[in-house]
């Protein structure tokens, strides 16, 4: 008697421990960080509602965690705080070695690097610059400032830096004069033209850079990254989510309706070409 009740305890207290463990994984939580690219009001004006939709069609809980810049968003994946990221910061050498892994990205036309004034600037030519305050959204930024800033020092043309946070925050400084030009994202500047109303000249444009990656660590299981893989790509064939889609894409004012397709790091080939082409001064 003693022990059939002593056996059952012990399955009592295994199931216990069993459903513990469960609702322990069901109450993981990963974080979500994607690259500031408006304010951060903006930004998670965005992402919330994507978020919100993948974390129930996933079954995956996700959460935003935005820094107050881009920079600082950046040093929470550094940091190893953050599983899931859209951005394109994590493409140098040193980073690749993290182990994260591209699973998708947003469908969207290519990006450039572009140097650009006001439209009613005196200033025409890179030359110009020479001397020149130049801002950009932060030093992580990848199109708007890595590959804006280098051609600047390529062509040696001394000019000071600014950074102002985030894409929006450098086109308040350079519309306000604060700067007299600035380094941006070719979707960024034509979405701020669409919600602002305001004109630029572009002095100068890069080669072209696939739309930023939706990425994710190694800490994260095959399972649940197929769960959140697809509950992104899926989302254009949902009411809902085309609904979410819509809002987003009507939000930010983007030049083409916001979706999200498979992608793999061969679409990233011309980040790290990128990387490897610069001068060591540069890197």
């Amino acid at each position: 008697m003693n022990l059939r009740i002593n056996c059952k305890a012990i399955i009592i207290a295994l199931s216990c421990v069993f459903s513990d463990v469960a609702i322990s994984e069901n109450l993981k939580v990963y974080n979500f960080s994607p690259v500031n690219q408006y304010n951060l009001n903006l930004s998670a004006s965005f992402w919330n509602p994507i978020i919100k939709y993948v974390s129930e069609k996933s079954g995956v809980n996700l959460t935003l965690k935005l820094g107050r810049t881009s920079s600082d968003t950046t040093s929470y994946v550094l940091a190893q705080e953050v599983d899931f990221a859209f951005t394109n910061h994590l493409f140098s050498p040193e980073r690749d070695k993290m182990g994260w892994k591209v699973f998708g990205r947003r469908d969207a036309p290519s990006l450039e690097g572009q140097i650009v004034v006001p439209a009613d600037s005196p200033i025409h030519s890179l030359s110009e610059l020479e001397g020149k305050e130049v801002v950009y959204p932060g030093p992580e930024a990848f199109i708007a400032y890595k590959v804006t800033s280098s051609e600047l020092v390529k062509e040696g043309i001394n000019t000071s830096t600014v950074f102002a946070g985030n894409m929006d925050g450098a086109f308040s400084q350079l519309l306000s004069g604060k700067a007299q030009a600035m380094g941006v994202n070719s979707q960024l500047v034509s979405g701020y033209t669409e919600r602002e109303g305001k004109s630029f000249r572009v002095l100068w444009n890069s080669s072209p850079f696939n739309d930023l990656a939706l990425m994710v660590s190694p800490r994260v299981s095959e399972k649940e990254l197929d769960a959140v893989a697809n509950a992104f790509f899926n989302m254009q064939y949902d009411t809902y989510g085309r609904k979410v889609l819509h809002e987003a894409t009507e939000l930010v004012h983007a030049p083409v309706p916001i979706t999200f397709i498979p992608a793999t790091a061969a679409d990233y080939a011309s980040y790290r070409d990128f990387y490897s082409g610069l001068p060591a001064n540069l890197k």
